[in-house]
């Protein structure tokens, strides 16, 4: 990501940066979703991400009552379903946000 993000603006960086912190909060619901229960080390070898990255999504989202620590590792609650669907309304809110703001440039 370093190289991508050269010759970005600080205003561009820190939009990006909040993007991919809310891609890998996704990435690690999803996940647990699927797998769970799941623990850290299986879900970094799973999505990439180093432990440390998953250790801050997971009590992140433990904090939001999307996902809980079992003696197995983490479960999705029933927020889950939820929480999916504020992300896609989410989504879809910056892709119109996206596409008002291309246009004000041209």
């Amino acid at each position: 990501m370093e190289e991508k993000n050269k010759d970005r603006s600080a205003i561009t960086s820190v939009a990006e940066k909040e993007l991919d912190l809310l891609s890998r909060h996704l990435q690690v619901m999803t996940t647990v979703k699927e797998h769970g229960p799941i623990g850290i080390i299986k879900l970094s070898q799973m999505t990439g991400q180093p432990q440390h990255m998953i250790r801050y999504s997971l009590r992140t989202l433990e904090k939001d009552g999307i996902i809980v620590p079992s003696p197995h590792g983490a479960i999705v609650t029933d927020k889950i379903h939820e929480a999916l669907g504020t992300i896609e309304t989410t989504l879809e809110d910056f892709t119109t946000k996206v596409q008002d703001l291309k246009k004000k440039i041209k």
